[in-house]
């Protein structure tokens, strides 16, 4: 069972806890990870690309010479892909990217993502993430005590509007509760932080 200190904001070590075998402690599965982080990252694609085709673009509907005789090359209208102005061949059109993954795969996917942070000792448990006003600079120095300065998850137990306005002008550091956790994001950041009460709701949904 996987076992990890547990750290104040300060830094300083207050105690440890283990980890959920069932959820941090599996064979991380590459390809389930894969497929939602492809999933997420094509969902986030809006999808309002457009342009238009030679049926599309005003104009060019006389032909600009007649057909032989000229020296030039046959044209019939000025609106063709070849034309200034003309038309665009296989034009993108809006579309929508998204696509579901099955709920076992995503299950899967989300114990995989943990469990290989848990694997590379990216995981730092905080016994409790509290603010008591916005400040950039107290959320930075926490980052700090705690040995994370590249990029980072915070994962919450719930909205904190505290926390998260004052961790979100650091670059790289990302805020998350229990329910809107996702692959990408885990696996993006160099450290996952968790605080001790989100680690409980974790092992509560994904047990």
């Amino acid at each position: 069972m996987p076992n990890v200190q547990v750290v104040d904001m300060q830094g300083k070590n207050v105690g440890s806890v283990d980890l959920a075998e069932s959820i941090f402690g599996i064979e991380p599965n590459a390809a389930v990870m894969h497929q939602m982080v492809v999933s997420y990252l094509a969902n986030q694609r809006q999808g309002t690309q457009s342009a238009l085709t030679r049926s599309e673009v005003s104009g060019g509907g006389r032909k600009p010479w007649r057909q032989k005789g000229t020296g030039r090359a046959r044209q019939g209208s000025t609106r063709a892909p070849q034309w200034y102005h003309g038309g665009v061949v296989f034009a993108p059109k809006p579309r929508d990217y998204r696509f579901s993954v099955n709920k076992k795969v995503k299950r899967l996917a989300m114990k995989s993502a943990l469990s290989s942070k848990a694997q590379a000792e990216e995981i730092i448990v905080i016994d409790s993430i509290a603010f008591d006003e916005i400040k950039t600079a107290k959320a930075a120095a926490m980052l700090k005590a705690v040995g994370s300065e590249k990029k980072a998850l915070i994962v919450l137990p719930e909205v904190d509007e505290k926390a998260i306005k004052s961790a979100r002008n650091i670059p790289g550091v990302k805020t998350t509760q229990v329910n809107e956790m996702n692959v990408y994001d885990i696996l993006n950041a160099d450290k996952l932080i968790i605080a001790k009460d989100a680690l409980t709701k974790i092992e509560e949904v994904y047990a």
